[in-house]
């Protein structure tokens, strides 16, 4: 599914990755995907890292050694050894226990250099906390390999406008190199679009249900949007497992009756408020 966020990362790598294919003097730009929990931030560098794939599969003849594209995690309380030693395995780098950052560094230039890795996503950014000695080394290896390696570097965590990873004097290097894209929880109307709506019919199309009538999920779109609070993440959970229950009860039907029994995530049941039913008042005569 095609969510703004999704395609205005995609669109903005591909400029990206061609601006910095001809930037040789200086980093390259980057890309920081910043919003709440739960709104698609994960999905999207996935979405980008496929599409990024599939472009080099069908350009390249077969048995072609390049990687076009690494896919990185940002270890909880990441230091500057634990964040080389995420980028090593991606490209199966060997770290020997005695060897120093530095050369592991080295060796991790090299080696994605070589393999021509065009694009690194770098997730849970947030994870990083340069207000401690550990993780502003962990920051400052950021900053080095953005320096030495040819690949757009893209970033994704929880409100990283509002995390240390943008803040400060050491991380004004960062934030100067970097564009933000929001990735919010979606509207329900945005002009004269209906977004949420649409994302709704686009996961009703991608169900394979034997009785699902077309439309049945679109209609309750502002029930939907209370229940998940235009959250993806809920949206995506809440219809899969109730696909998941008419499968298994052979029904392979879902009603608003069925969405109700479905616990979600701790914050979407935190933010809802079901509507208590209309009281209805008698008239004596």
């Amino acid at each position: 599914m095609r969510t703004p966020a999704i395609e205005s990362l995609a669109h903005q790598v591909r400029t990206l990755m061609t601006l910095g294919r001809h930037q040789q003097a200086t980093a390259r730009p980057s890309l920081i995907l910043t919003g709440p929990a739960t709104t698609g931030k994960t999905t999207a560098l996935l979405q980008v890292r496929r599409t990024c794939h599939l472009a080099h599969t069908r350009l390249t003849a077969p048995g072609d050694n390049q990687v076009p594209v690494a896919h990185i995690l940002v270890p909880p309380g990441a230091t500057a050894k634990t964040l080389a030693a995420e980028f090593a395995p991606y490209l199966a780098i060997p770290v020997a226990t005695r060897i120093t950052t530095a050369q592991t560094t080295t060796t991790i230039c090299h080696t994605y250099t070589t393999a021509d890795v065009t694009l690194v996503l770098i997730n849970e950014i947030h994870q990083l906390n340069p207000h401690t000695p550990s993780s502003t080394k962990a920051a400052d290896r950021i900053n080095d390999l953005t320096e030495h390696i040819g690949p757009t570097l893209d970033y994704a965590g929880i409100d990283a406008t509002a995390s240390p990873v943008l803040s400060g004097v050491r991380n004004a290097q960062l934030a100067g190199r970097a564009s933000l894209i929001d990735c919010g929880a979606q509207p329900a109307n945005a002009g004269h679009h209906e977004p949420f709506r649409e994302l709704i019919t686009a996961l009703e199309a991608a169900l394979d249900l034997t009785t699902h009538r077309p439309g049945t999920l679109p209609r309750p779109a502002p029930y939907l949007h209370e229940r998940t609070t235009g959250h993806i993440g809920s949206l995506s959970r809440l219809i899969r497992q109730a696909a998941i229950e008419t499968i298994c009860d052979g029904t392979e039907h879902i009603t608003k009756t069925l969405l109700d029994t479905i616990a979600l995530d701790h914050l979407a049941e935190e933010h809802y408020q079901p509507r208590a039913p209309a009281r209805q008042t008698r008239t004596d005569r």
